[in-house]
């Protein structure tokens, strides 16, 4: 398989999985849609092994070391028959992305197959910050502007985002994964226990505990809006409409006073909506 037709494989990865936030769009600066999708295609692949199918977790986390092991070699610039590693060692050629993100990423899912539970915000965060951040950080590597602010604002950026995700899929990752990605020690303030996780109850408490995770995530959010102000071109305004659609998923969430255990997707008005407030942010 040549480069192209990698690139290709992993294109069509990106499109055949549903992200409430783009993915590889045509947004995109021509030069950066294929490695994005690359670099999309390989983290698909790592989640996968961490979530999907019956392995046991011995076997989740050897195939993580598998994956590990390729990226390893794909730096020592081994070459590959696998359609996602032969784009990336195209991307890692052409943009200089460091081995330390991918490796960052993998470590990642490594604790999802044995973390369930999480102490408080500050170990959310530290599992964040190896989860989501790096993808951020590999789109401003091939963006080529890698300056310390502009990492900084993408962190908070990605690791809202993350968190987002969590509050989309609370009764997905406790049913199926046994995941609870809302701190403990937040959970008992709240006079919350496990039951309203397994049972999906919402009442009072759930309702304030929830509303606080928005509240401070929609400030992590804000705290790195001005990423897409500074980034120019399409590539700025793609980083807007994402900003814009997480606020935007943010605020179904907080008017899910019924069930906050559903999980809501943007519609053709929220659609507009955030194209609207990602055109006016500039």
């Amino acid at each position: 398989m040549n480069t192209k037709q990698a690139y290709q494989h992993c294109l069509n990865i990106a499109k055949n999985h549903y992200e409430n936030f783009p993915v590889a769009s045509w947004i995109l600066p021509r030069k950066m849609r294929l490695p994005t999708a690359a670099i999309y295609a390989f983290a698909r692949r790592a989640d996968d092994i961490a979530d999907e199918g019956s392995a046991t977790n011995e076997q989740r986390i050897a195939q993580l070391e598998q994956l590990a092991q390729q990226i390893e070699q794909l730096y020592l610039s081994h070459n590959s028959d696998d359609p996602i590693f032969i784009a990336l060692a195209d991307c890692v050629q052409k943009f200089n992305l460091p081995k330390t993100l991918f490796l960052d990423l993998i470590d990642a899912f490594k604790q999802d197959v044995t973390q369930k539970r999480y102490a408080d915000f500050g170990e959310l965060m530290q599992y964040c910050r190896r989860s989501a951040n790096p993808v951020g950080r590999l789109m401003l590597h091939l963006y080529g502007q890698t300056d310390r602010k502009t990492l900084a604002q993408s962190d908070a950026v990605c690791s809202a985002l993350q968190l987002i995700n969590f509050y989309q899929d609370m009764a997905q990752d406790y049913n199926e994964l046994d995941r609870i990605y809302i701190p403990q020690d937040e959970i008992r303030t709240a006079f919350v226990n496990e039951s309203y996780f397994k049972n999906q109850l919402t009442d009072g408490p759930m309702i304030l505990l929830m509303r606080k995770q928005y509240q401070r995530t929609h400030k992590l959010l804000q705290g790195g809006a001005p990423l897409g102000k500074s980034l120019n071109g399409r590539f700025g305004f793609e980083i807007r409409l994402i900003i814009a659609g997480g606020s935007r998923m943010l605020l179904k969430l907080d008017k899910q006073t019924d069930n906050v255990f559903s999980r809501p997707r943007l519609n053709f008005s929220d659609w507009i909506w955030v194209f609207w407030k990602a055109l006016r942010a500039k």
